[in-house]
C-alpha cells in the first residue's frame, strides 16, 4: 500500500450533552470537506482524534461510520495502539473486520518497554492481523521512543510498511528517511512544522492534523514540494505556522476543534473531559489566526 500525500489525522466531534456523545453528522460534515479539498486519506483515533479518551466501543462504531462515510474515496487509517499487546491486537483485529484499509499503531505508554519488548509487541500485531501497519513514533506524548535500530528490524516484517514520526527531532527525521531508502518502509511526517524538511529527506506524506483546518495550505504545500516549487512551498509551509502558533492555547485538540467550528467548517464541538473548553480570549486569539486564511 502507497501512503502518500496529506493525510487528516481528523478530530472526533463530540456533540456538546452530557455523554459527549460522537456527532457523527459533523464527522460527514468534515470528512466530505477535506477529500473534497484534496487529501489523499482520513486518519481516525490518532492524538487528534482523541483515541486516549474514547472507549473500544465507541471505537468500533467510529471506524465502521467512517469506512461508511469515505465509502472508498481515500484509504481510511485507523489507530489501534494501546498500551497493552492484547488490546492492540484485538482492536486491530476488530478494526480490519469492519474495512479499514490500514491501521496506525502508536508506542505503548505511561510504561517504558525494551527495544525487544516493542518487537514483540509488533510483530505479535503484524502477525494477527493482514492489514498493512503504520509505526508510530511521538515520543514527547508517551515517553516511548521508537529507535532507529529498532525501525530498521521492524521494517523486515512484510505488514509493516510505513512510520510517521511525530518527534519533531530533524536527527530521528533523517534516520528513519535512511532507513526508507535501505528497507521496504515508507516515512510520513507527523510534525507539520517539517513537512518541507521530511520531504526533502524522501517522506512520501504528511500526517498533519493543521490540515482539519487549513486544507488548502497543507494540501497545496504537498503540490508544490512535488512540483518543485520551491518559493511556493517556503511560503505555504510558512503559513502552516499562523495556525500552529494558537494551538498551544489549549491541550491536544481543543484548540484544533474550536478552530474547525470557528472557521465554520463543522460543528465539532469540545474536547472531552476533563479538558474544558476555551474561554472567549481564546476564541478572539483563535479567530486573528483564522482570518489570516479564510
Amino acid at each position: 500500500m502507497k501512503m502518500e500525500g496529506i493525510i487528516t489525522p481528523v478530530i472526533t466531534p463530540f456533540h456538546r450533552d452530557q455523554q459527549q456523545s460522537i456527532n457523527y453528522e459533523a464527522l460527514k460534515q468534515l470528512i466530505d470537506h477535506l477529500i473534497d479539498h484534496g487529501v489523499k486519506g482520513i486518519f481516525i483515533l490518532g492524538s487528534n482524534g482523541e483515541f486516549h479518551v474514547i472507549d473500544e466501543d465507541e471505537k468500533i462504531e467510529l471506524a465502521a461510520k467512517t469506512v461508511k462515510i469515505v465509502a472508498k474515496r481515500v484509504p481510511v487509517y485507523a489507530g489501534t495502539g494501546a498500551c497493552s499487546t492484547k488490546a492492540t491486537i484485538r482492536l486491530s483485529k476488530k478494526m480490519e473486520e469492519i474495512g479499514v484499509d490500514a491501521l496506525s499503531v502508536i508506542t505503548p505508554y505511561f510504561i517504558k518497554p525494551t527495544d525487544d519488548d516493542l518487537y514483540y509487541h509488533y510483530r505479535s500485531i503484524a502477525e494477527s492481523v493482514h492489514l498493512p501497519i503504520m509505526l508510530y513514533n511521538i515520543p514527547k506524548t508517551t515517553g516511548c521512543p521508537l529507535s532507529p535500530a529498532l525501525v530498521s528490524r521492524l521494517a523486515d516484517i512484510d505488514q509493516i510498511v510505513g512510520i510517521k514520526d511525530s518527534s519533531g527531532d530533524p536527527a530521528t527525521l533523517e534516520a528513519f528517511a535512511k532507513i526508507s531508502k535501505e528497507k521496504e518502509i515508507q516515512l510520513l511526517v507527523g510534525s507539520d512544522s517539517k513537512i518541507s524538511y521530511a520531504y526533502s529527506l524522501g517522506a512520501s506524506g504528511a500526517v498533519a492534523g493543521t490540515s482539519n483546518v487549513i486544507v488548502d495550505t497543507v494540501v497545496g504545500l504537498d503540490r508544490a514540494l512535488r512540483n518543485k516549487e520551491t518559493e511556493k512551498a517556503e511560503c505555504l509551509q510558512k503559513d502552516i505556522d499562523i495556525l500552529r502558533s494558537v494551538l498551544k492555547l489549549g491541550p491536544v485538540p481543543s484548540v484544533m476543534k474550536r478552530a474547525v467550528e470557528l472557521a465554520g467548517i463543522a460543528p465539532a464541538g469540545p474536547a472531552r473531559y476533563p479538558v474544558q473548553e476555551l474561554s472567549e480570549e481564546d476564541d478572539r486569539k483563535i479567530l486573528q489566526a483564522l482570518h489570516y486564511y479564510f
